[in-house]
């Protein structure tokens, strides 16, 4: 059976919304993303099989297959496919294991994988132009006309687990500090193909402290979920070279690590942010 290798991989810089990435066309922050890690990889793209790539909300510039898209305004061999995957959070990660499942399979040798998101040129949700359950008859006779947002989720799982606010934003404040220390470090600068003088993630808030954490409101009546304790409007893009076992000694690539398990775990959709809790047994 074939094995999987991971080659090499390259990210941009993650900005916040209104960022220096926020304007970037995103095939453009693709393109950018694809020829710094055939570079790197010193990879022939001709010899690429694939482009998988994760994206949510594919409307507007992100529409149109975004892999493929991305591919050609590299302006790489137009022999070479591209497909977009929705998983919505983990897009990216089941662009991977669907690249490595393909060379796995032996189908395929050499794939590129990754994902692009510019979330300040298409907003979060962008593809819901409508509740997209209220309508399933199925739906609502299992689960009812419950909200279904990961706010909602986020306050229902502090109440099962007794998680308080304090709890949380300490968590929170604790993460922004490794961050900045990471970034200040240098920890991230071998996986970040600079675009143009973007060099740096802008997530990180370094003046945010306990107390203006505490100032803020609820995002739903009655919740303890603030802005400070979700994830960010964030615009970037990665990729990966996922390779077998015949393409790496066929075209003398170096391997840096080798995929040996994939996983996707569902879960209770109201409660969705539990889905990695359940862990698959070690084969």
């Amino acid at each position: 059976m074939p094995e999987a290798f991971i080659i090499d991989a390259v990210r941009t810089p993650v900005t916040r919304r209104g960022g220096g990435l926020s304007t970037v066309h995103p095939a453009d922050l693709g393109a950018h993303v694809i020829t710094a890690l055939l570079a790197r990889a010193q990879a022939d793209p001709g010899a690429v099989d694939d482009v998988v790539f994760g994206c949510v909300d594919t409307v507007g510039p992100q529409a149109g297959d975004i892999a493929r898209t991305a591919w050609l305004a590299a302006g790489l061999p137009e022999a070479v496919p591209g497909v977009t995957v929705d998983r919505q959070c983990g897009s990216s990660q089941q662009a991977v294991h669907f690249a490595a499942q393909a060379v796995l399979s032996g189908t395929a040798g050499l794939v590129v994988a990754g994902g692009v998101q510019n979330m300040s040129m298409v907003p979060i949700g962008s593809a819901m132009t409508s509740d997209p359950f209220s309508g399933s008859e199925g739906w609502r006779a299992r689960y009812g006309a419950e909200e279904i947002s990961q706010f909602r989720a986020a306050d229902l799982i502090a109440a099962k687990w007794g998680i308080g606010r304090a709890e949380m934003e300490r968590f929170a404040l604790a993460s922004h500090q490794r961050a900045a220390r990471a970034i200040d470090d240098g920890a991230f600068d071998a996986e970040i193909g600079p675009y143009r003088d973007i060099t740096k993630d802008e997530g990180p808030r370094r003046d945010t402290t306990l107390e203006k954490m505490a100032a803020l409101q609820p995002l739903r009546e009655g919740g303890l979920i603030t802005a400070a304790l979700s994830s960010q409007i964030s615009d970037g893009a990665a990729a990966l070279l996922i390779a077998s076992d015949h393409a790496v000694r066929r075209y003398g690539l170096r391997p840096r690590a080798r995929i040996t398990h994939l996983s996707a775990r569902g879960d209770d959709p109201v409660l969705m942010l539990t889905a990695p809790i359940p862990r698959p047994p070690t084969p």
